[in-house]
């Protein structure tokens, strides 16, 4: 069974976010265990899944995400990667529809190699800062939001873009602070090719640093086209590997763009 590394929005290799992708036949998945076995084993940030189903229905293809210990409702990077492999593998063309725990998402191949996802506008509620929560970030924060159901972060607002980029947060601390994760966000310096930054933790889940949480962007998007004045934005997630996202609020949705790279194609010699 063919098992792929997608490095996902980047467009080069070792850089981005890296998903696996296992695909499925029609016969669809295995046990949830048989699953989380294969995600623990690659011990990347989320493995995706997904096997077609049939014709005519409001999806073309079942998704599910899992991190190192755990299933997850919202996953946007391992969305692009399993978007790649469709396309570049001639197994899905043009728009593809995916029914997944948070709904019904869909992708759109672009000539240029660029994928871009159609997911669910994070609802954005400001809220008191937790206590300890500055202390566990190690920074000030200037504004906290909580971002709804699908994913379940705190969205944090430091205050400037070289705060975020020296974060070195306290992660057992945090982990007590949020119920997924933690997205920490400012305004870009001026002069760069990007609006603005973020960095996301979510040790709750077996990842103290996620290196591009596509999800999350579902918050950071109509958080600052609000402040901005403007609905199509580019985001940089400034940890160690890096990527760009760019964004398109669309009211109840948001449009992610961004680049993917297959780094790794092999193959799984143990069935699920």
């Amino acid at each position: 069974m063919r098992i792929r590394t997608v490095d996902a929005f980047t467009d080069r290799p070792f850089t981005g976010n890296p998903a696996g992708v296992l695909l499925f036949g029609p016969e669809g998945f295995p046990e949830d265990s048989s699953l989380q076995r294969v995600a623990a084993e690659l011990n990347l940030s989320e493995t995706a899944f997904a096997h077609p189903l049939p014709p005519g229905g409001a999806a073309d293809w079942a998704l599910r995400w899992f991190t190192p210990v755990t299933e997850v409702d919202m996953c946007g990077h391992a969305t692009l990667a399993t978007a790649h492999v469709l396309h570049t593998t001639k197994a899905a063309s043009g728009t593809v529809r995916f029914t997944a725990r948070c709904g019904t998402l869909t992708s759109t191949a672009h000539p240029d190699g660029a994928v871009t996802l159609d997911f669910p506008t994070a609802p954005l509620t400001p809220e008191a800062a937790p206590a300890g929560l500055a202390e566990a970030l190690g920074a000030e924060t200037l504004s906290v939001h909580d971002t709804g159901p699908h994913i379940g972060d705190l969205l944090v607002e430091l205050e400037d873009e070289a705060t975020v980029r020296g974060l070195a947060p306290d992660f057992a601390a945090l982990a007590a602070r949020s119920r997924r994760g933690v997205i920490a966000t400012a305004a870009a310096a001026p002069g760069g090719a990007y609006d603005y930054v973020s960095r996301g933790f979510f040790p709750r889940v077996g990842i103290d640093e996620d290196p591009v949480t596509g999800s999350a962007h579902t918050a950071l998007a109509p958080f600052w086209s609000a402040r901005l004045g403007r609905d199509e934005l580019t985001g940089l997630q400034a940890s160690a590997r890096s990527g760009l996202v760019r964004t398109s609020l669309r009211g109840p949705r948001t449009l992610l763009t961004g680049h993917a790279v297959t780094v790794l194609d092999g193959e799984l010699l143990v069935a699920p």
